[in-house]
């Protein structure tokens, strides 16, 4: 931590950790092909997210200008939509989709998030600066650009939650996607390294949002909007600091005033690796169920106990579910669920629908299915544990587990075996059965929401990595246009 006496006016070198993002950024040349083909399937997935979350008015209510008539003509597209606007309110539109469902990739570690959040401010700086070179008679970036800055997003966020816990001093983690996507921002806006380390030092400096919003008895939807809002205020910083806005190069050491002091319990950062790509290439993509990613093994557990109880539900005594340390402290809940935001972060609620129905949608977290009686009844029977070999698995960085199991005890004395899944379809190690299943789930969302022929051009392109590289970013977005919305 930096000694700088806080009564002297001599400005102090920059912080190491905001250095060291800014020499990332800049200087770091990706040359993983799996990098890049996960990136790929990334940026495909995360827009079909956002085509799913169209079909929810409260997400579609967010997404035009600030203010009603603020459109910007040949502005940033809203995907799904007919809306041109700013890059900063298209950063807040296309990130609110983006994780709306709580349906796009996710990282665990000692903080989690969801990476693909980050696009929100990528894509929107890409398209509002390909849009205007076309004007200038420049040359618009490419999808290969955008796949770049997504590597380096994933990888400024990922690289900080590895061991650095936000969470455990109640600060959200949406203030890792307002750090990576003000450094990338900042790169493709032309910005150097000081003007990199001039923009993240006033991201730090920001502070953090209270993750009062995604815990009972508080939870609601401003979890699904808060990463639109960190891509937004990225980007502002990012504009800021292009156009000369100075930093602050003890955001993080200041003495009294500076993060690590007012924020972190005074301790530094701590990282367990330097920046590379190993978060891309390790990612986890949510491709079963739009459900927290704590669940998701739990889910696939009561998915195979589904035939074996669903013509007996009355006869259940007693469920017992082990599960991570994590996922004990975000989504063990008992007591009346609210709303789809607290529904859709409870652990016994994803147990129990698919355990009743065989399935898991964003649907099933409405009001419509929360009001059959068997889900709160079976919610009632359950014990939740935690098992230490998942909690251990859950951080080795060998594994990244995120195991849970499910056992289903009869008021007869009777009981299903005990399920048991380590890692999820979405994990790393079943990328080759999971691949496959990810695209389904896109083309599915696209056809739901946007005309045949613009899906079956976006479905080719994905099937050809080097055309949708090339691709312009305005092009690739336009695909992604809808009318009268």
């Amino acid at each position: 931590m930096s000694q700088h006496d806080m009564r002297s006016t001599v400005r102090p070198d920059p912080d190491q950790p905001m250095v060291d993002i800014a020499d990332y950024v800049v200087d770091y040349r990706v040359d993983s092909q799996e990098a890049y083909d996960t990136a790929r399937y990334m940026l495909l997935d995360s827009l079909a997210c956002a085509m799913l979350a169209m079909k929810f008015p409260e997400c579609a209510r967010h997404l035009g200008p600030v203010v009603p008539g603020a459109t910007m003509q040949g502005g940033v597209r809203v995907p799904g939509t007919c809306h041109e606007l700013d890059p900063v309110q298209a950063a807040f539109a296309i990130g609110s989709q983006i994780r709306w469902l709580d349906f796009n990739d996710t990282w665990l570690a000692a903080e989690w998030g969801h990476p693909s959040d980050n696009l929100g401010a990528i894509l929107s700086v890409a398209d509002y600066l390909s849009r205007k070179a076309r004007r200038d008679a420049g040359k618009a970036l490419t999808v290969r650009d955008v796949l770049t800055a997504a590597i380096k997003a994933h990888e400024i966020q990922g690289g900080y939650a590895l061991l650095n816990s936000f969470n455990r001093v109640g600060l959200d983690h949406v203030i890792l996607v307002r750090l990576a996507s003000t450094a990338v921002a900042t790169r493709m806006l032309g910005g150097g390294k000081q003007q990199i380390i001039n923009a993240v030092s006033q991201s730090w400096i920001d502070n953090g949002v209270l993750r009062t919003y995604r815990h009972a008895p508080n939870t609601g939807p401003r979890k699904s909007w808060a990463a639109g809002d960190a891509c937004r205020r990225a980007v502002i910083h990012a504009l800021n600091a292009v156009d000369g806005e100075v930093g602050y190069p003890s955001a993080l050491s200041a003495k009294t005033w500076g993060f690590y002091d007012i924020a972190f319990k005074g301790k530094e950062f701590q990282f367990e690796r330097p920046f590379g790509s190993y978060v891309m290439e390790n990612v986890l993509f949510k491709i079963s169920f739009p459900a927290e990613f704590h669940a998701q093994t739990a889910v696939e557990c009561a998915m195979t106990l589904h035939p074996q109880v669903k013509d007996r539900i009355g006869e259940i005594g007693k469920i017992v579910l082990e599960t991570q340390e994590a996922g004990i402290r975000i989504i063990d809940k008992t007591g009346p669920l609210a709303n789809h935001a607290d529904r859709d972060h409870c652990l016994q609620y994803m147990v129990a629908v698919p355990l009743i129905f065989g399935r898991l949608t964003a649907d099933d977290y409405g009001d419509a299915v929360a009001a059959d009686p068997r889900i709160d009844a079976l919610r009632g029977l359950m014990e939740v544990r935690e098992n230490p070999r998942f909690t251990r698995e859950y951080f080795d960085p060998d594994k990244r587990y995120i195991g849970n199991s499910v056992q289903i005890f009869f008021k007869d004395g009777s009981s299903t075996e005990r399920i048991s899944v380590d890692f999820p379809i979405g994990h790393r190690k079943r990328r080759s059965e999971g691949i496959p299943a990810l695209m389904a789930k896109c083309e599915a969302a696209l056809r739901a929401h946007l005309p045949a022929g613009q899906v079956d051009r976006i479905m080719a392109l994905a099937s050809d990595a080097a055309q949708l590289d090339a691709l312009p970013v305005d092009a690739f977005m336009n695909l992604y246009r809808a009318q009268g919305i």
